[in-house]
C-alpha cells in the first residue's frame, strides 16, 4: 500500500550554482568572482545558490589565521547579497574558533538568506590528502539548517562519500541537499555519482557546487549538478565557469515518497552485544581499519555505574578519530585495584552498557591491572585518557608516541565520578 506523506509546498524555488576559479589566498578576486557570477544568472526570489568549498581563499593553510579573521566581512557581503535579491546563499569558508584556551579552525559551509545567517554546517570528514586533518577540527553533531524555505542539509565536499550524514539531516525534514566541494578532476564520474546516489536514496534535491581550474598540480573537475529526488539531472556544468539556476517542484519530492518512501526506515542492522569483542578478533578488525586508512582511538577504564561524565567523555573520545575502542577492566581486575566490594556491575552488565552507546565501537575487557598488552597488540592511531592524567603517567603513551599516534588528554565533566555515585547510595540507605 502507497504511503501519503504531507510536506510543505516551497513553490516557486530554485537551486543552482556559480562554478568559478578560486584564486589562491585573494579574496577580492573570489569575491568578485560571485558578485559578476549573480549578475549574469539574476536569481529570482526563494533561488538557492551554492558556492565552491573555501571559495574565498581556497585552501591556503600558511594565512589561515588571516583568511578566518575576515571571514565575518565576507559574510556580511553575503548578506547584502543575498538580502537585495532576496535568495539563499551556501558555501563554505573558513571559521576560527577560541575555545578552552586554544585556537580551532572549522571548514564551515554558511548558509545566508535575505534576514542573514541561517545557520551554519562544519565540514566532518578531514580529506587527509589535502592535508586538512592538520589545519582543520572536524565537526560533529551535524543538523539541518532553517530556513524560511524549509530545513536544508549541507555537506562539504569529502562528506559526500559518507551517507549517514544525509541521511541524518533528512530525516529532520531537510528537502533540499547543498554540497560545496574542491573534488579534483581525476575523480570527477564518483562525484557525480555520489550526488546522484545522495539524491535518491533520500528521495530529495541535490544542488552541489565545484570549483574548476588548477591549483599547483591539482585540476579540478567542476561538472556541478542539480539532481532531481528521482535521480534526474536537471543540470550539469562542463569544466569551466558557469553560473546555473534550474526551477524546482517540491511536490515531485510528495509524489516520489508517496509510491514508496526510504526515509524515515532505519533498520537496527546488527545487535549491540556484537561489538563486545575478545583482543584476536578485535586484532584482525583493527587490522583492516587501518588497511583502510581509519584512524583508530583507544581509552579504557572500569565504567562499573555509567553516568553521564561517562558519556559524554567517551562521546569527546570517538571524535578524535574514526573509530572507538574501549578496553574494559573485567571484574577480577576491578578487585584487584579497588577491593573486594567492587565492581558493582558485573562485567557482562558494564560491557553490554557500553556497547548500547553509539559513540563505542568496540568493546574489550582484560583482566590485568593495565591495559598495556591491549595498546601494545592494537597500536591504535590515538590513545585517549581523562584529564586528570598526566601523559607521563598514561599507559602505553611512548609506545603509541614512537609508533607515530597520539596521546589526547580529554577534560573530564565536574561533579561527576563512581565513587560520589557509590558514597550518595550508601548515605540514601
Amino acid at each position: 500500500m502507497a504511503i501519503h506523506l504531507d510536506y510543505p509546498s516551497l513553490n516557486p524555488w530554485s537551486a543552482g550554482f556559480l562554478q568559478f576559479d578560486v584564486k589562491l589566498g585573494d579574496l577580492d578576486h573570489n569575491l568578485q568572482k560571485v558578485r559578476d557570477g549573480l549578475a549574469r544568472l539574476q536569481p529570482t526570489s526563494s533561488a538557492v545558490v551554492v558556492l565552491p568549498e573555501m571559495w574565498s581563499c581556497g585552501f591556503d593553510y600558511h594565512n589561515l589565521a588571516g583568511h578566518s579573521a575576515r571571514t565575518p566581512v565576507v559574510l556580511a557581503e553575503l548578506g547584502q547579497l543575498a538580502a537585495k535579491g532576496k535568495i539563499h546563499l551556501a558555501g563554505s569558508l573558513p571559521e576560527k574558533v577560541e575555545a578552552d584556551g586554544r585556537v580551532l579552525y572549522y571548514n564551515t559551509m554558511y548558509l545566508i538568506g535575505p534576514e542573514g545567517i541561517c545557520g551554519s554546517y562544519r565540514k566532518q570528514q578531514m580529506f587527509g590528502p589535502m592535508a586538512e586533518d592538520r589545519h582543520f577540527t572536524a565537526g560533529h553533531n551535524p543538523q539541518s539548517i532553517n530556513t524560511a524555505l524549509g530545513p536544508v542539509a549541507a555537506l562539504v565536499c569529502y562528506d559526500l562519500r559518507f551517507p549517514d550524514l544525509t541521511r541524518l539531516q533528512t530525516d529532520q525534514g531537510a528537502q533540499l541537499l547543498v554540497v560545496s566541494a574542491q573534488w579534483p578532476k581525476v575523480r570527477w564520474e564518483q562525484w557525480r555519482t555520489l550526488l546522484i546516489a545522495r539524491a535518491i536514496e533520500n528521495q530529495i534535491f541535490v544542488a552541489a557546487c565545484n570549483r574548476c581550474g588548477t591549483t599547483g598540480e591539482v585540476e579540478f573537475g567542476g561538472h556541478s549538478m542539480v539532481v532531481a529526488p528521482d535521480g534526474t539531472v536537471l543540470a550539469e556544468a562542463e569544466t569551466g565557469e558557469e553560473a546555473v539556476l534550474v526551477q524546482l517542484d517540491s511536490q515531485m519530492i510528495s509524489e516520489i515518497r508517496s509510491r514508496f518512501t526510504t526515509v524515515g526506515v532505519s533498520p537496527y542492522r546488527r545487535p549491540d552485544r556484537d561489538k563486545v569483542v575478545g583482543l584476536d578478533q578485535l586484532k584482525m578488525i583493527v587490522d583492516h581499519y587501518k588497511e583502510m586508512g581509519r584512524r583508530v582511538v583507544f581509552t579504557n577504564g572500569c565504567f562499573d555505574i555509567l553516568h553521564e561524565g561517562h558519556v559524554t567523555y567517551l562521546e569527546a573520545a570517538r571524535r578524535c578519530g574514526d573509530c572507538l575502542i574501549v578496553g574494559m577492566n573485567s571484574d577480577s581486575s576491578i578487585r584487584t585495584i579497588k577491593g573486594p566490594d567492587r565492581p558493582v556491575n558485573s562485567e557482562g552488565s558494564r560491557a553490554r552498557l557500553l556497547a548500547a552507546l553509539g559513540c563505542v565501537d568496540h568493546v574489550v575487557m582484560f583482566s590485568e591491572e593495565t591495559p598495556y598488552n591491549l595498546i601494545a597488540t592494537l597500536m591504535p592511531d590515538v590513545l585517549a585518557k581523562g584529564g586528570d592524567w598526566p601523559v607521563a603517567e598514561i599507559v602505553g603513551a611512548p609506545e603509541v608516541i614512537a609508533a607515530g599516534g597520539q596521546v589526547i588528554s580529554i577534560p573530564l565533566v565536574e561533579n561527576f565520578s563512581t565513587t560520589s555515585l557509590i558514597e550518595k547510595i550508601q548515605k540514601t540507605d
